[in-house]
């Protein structure tokens, strides 16, 4: 169970009706968002570039104005108060280390403007990089460290002050494919022991969906749908959500009964879908290979290894091509001929608003 689903949890930060205008135009980075995170969550924004999301994580930091509408941290209105007094703690791509410092002292660096005492900073510097990874590590030049390990002495140094909410922005951007994937583990496991609330800003959905309790995607300064990773993953709520996850299987449709008029000919809907003129995603794994007298002709076009599977792009005699996973044992060559069949389970019925 996630922290979103429990409704005794405190809320942490809201956002209500949240604008945000740059440039002449006046077009909307953020156009009157609201979100609300509740205490110890660890919360996602995911969009492509120019979305909205890292303009909404320094709305919340203090670091851009809004335009109109409310920020609240623990019920009080965040207007007019200034970064340093927000009780938040930022983490950017590029670190943003001091290089003159060694570990230590870069990990100190909040203890030291609030003034702690030295006997705190030492102890509270070396419980941090115990739970970081990088213990004993406190004399050792920022220089000498990799891009993982920089990562880790950032997250330390963002944690020391024990910020109410913590704040990333793209964190892992800079790290090879599979340090991120291993830090990632790490840093939920963390934030968890910690009880840590977190917001975290990315365009990567790997990424996001391995860390976050709840995703948010937004599309041109609004958000386009929330719920937790694996509600967005099987049932994106729009086309743009859709695309943007790598699902191309979308198609016009008109629902009638149990199944769609497609260009692919009929396809299963989910028990209880309305009739009438939709938007349809058939995810790749409700494409199912079949003998070629048994299904929807067609001639394999392409064939990629995605590691876990093989994911093939499947050319029908009359419509658009169609995309299907399948293991690689069962693999067809290209230019193959094979049919196939729809489950209905994975066939979604996007939002035609959208």
């Amino acid at each position: 169970m996630t922290a979103r689903a429990d409704t005794t949890a405190q809320e942490l930060l809201r956002l209500g009706g949240v604008t945000v205008r740059f440039g002449a135009s006046g077009r909307p980075a953020l156009d009157v968002v609201d979100l609300d995170v509740t205490a110890h969550e660890i919360v996602c924004v995911l969009g492509p570039s120019g979305s909205g999301k890292s303009t909404l994580l320094r709305v919340v930091a203090g670091l851009q104005q809004a335009d109109a509408g409310q920020v609240l941290l623990e019920g009080r209105d965040q207007s007019g108060v200034p970064t340093h007094r927000r009780g938040v703690g930022l983490m950017f791509q590029d670190h943003q280390l001091f290089p003159q410092r060694d570990v230590a002292g870069n990990v100190a660096f909040g203890l030291r403007m609030r003034r702690s005492s030295r006997a705190d900073q030492e102890r509270t510097v070396a419980e941090l990089l115990d739970l970081v990874g990088l213990p004993g590590a406190q004399r050792r030049a920022v220089a000498s460290l990799s891009g993982g390990e920089q990562q880790r002495v950032a997250l330390a140094r963002a944690l020391a002050p024990r910020p109410r909410l913590l704040m990333l922005d793209e964190p892992l951007g800079q790290l090879d494919r599979g340090l991120r994937e291993r830090l990632v583990v790490e840093l939920r496991r963390l934030f968890h022991e910690l009880g840590t609330t977190v917001l975290a800003v990315t365009h990567d959905q790997g990424e996001a969906f391995a860390l976050a309790d709840r995703v948010v995607v937004m599309q041109d300064g609004k958000i386009a749908q929330t719920g937790t990773p694996l509600e967005v993953w099987q049932r994106p709520a729009t086309e743009f959500v859709a695309r943007f996850l790598g699902f191309d299987n979308v198609v016009e449709a008109t629902v009638q009964g149990d199944a769609a008029v497609t260009p692919w000919g009929k396809v299963p809907v989910p028990y209880g879908t309305l009739d009438g003129p939709c938007r349809l995603l058939v995810r790749p794994a409700s494409v199912r290979l079949t003998p070629v007298p048994e299904g929807l002709p067609c001639t394999v076009a392409a064939r990629t290894f995605r590691g876990t599977h093989v994911a093939l792009l499947l050319q029908p005699t009359g419509g658009p091509q169609v995309e299907a996973a399948c293991a690689l044992r069962d693999a067809p060559e290209v230019g193959q001929r094979v049919g196939i069949a729809f489950a209905a389970r994975d066939v979604v019925v996007l939002d035609a608003a959208a």
